[in-house]
């Protein structure tokens, strides 16, 4: 019985996430591939990657990774592998689901460009 309950929870919460990222990047306009349209939609992610060793606890104790300076290219792909299922984190799926690939562009362009953290 307990079991149902958390994975109606977990449901509930993947849901919101994915409702309010998808209603935060429909407020905003489609950017270029810029740092600055990166840095405006980073504001989403600072919650867990902007912690200083955060651990996330869902679904297993996962370490959060720092994006500063990391390549441009692995941030896209990974975002894509998070959207298209291949890559395995519930949280980050329903985040990255309504990503555009701009979306994507902007977010790599931001965090490839220097250490945010």
């Amino acid at each position: 019985m307990r079991r149902t309950r958390v994975s109606g929870v977990r449901v509930a919460c993947l849901a919101f996430a994915a409702a309010v990222t998808s209603t935060w990047l429909s407020a905003h306009a489609e950017g270029d591939g810029t740092a600055a349209q990166g840095r405006e939609k980073a504001r989403m992610c600072e919650g867990c990657h902007g912690m200083t060793d955060y651990r996330n606890a869902f679904p297993d104790v996962y370490r959060v990774p720092k994006l500063g300076e990391q390549q441009a290219a692995y941030i896209v792909k990974a975002l894509q592998d998070y959207k298209a299922g291949t890559r395995r984190h519930a949280t980050m799926r329903s985040i990255a689901a309504p990503l555009t690939d701009q979306d994507m562009a902007d977010l790599a362009a931001y965090y490839s460009a220097g250490d945010h953290r």
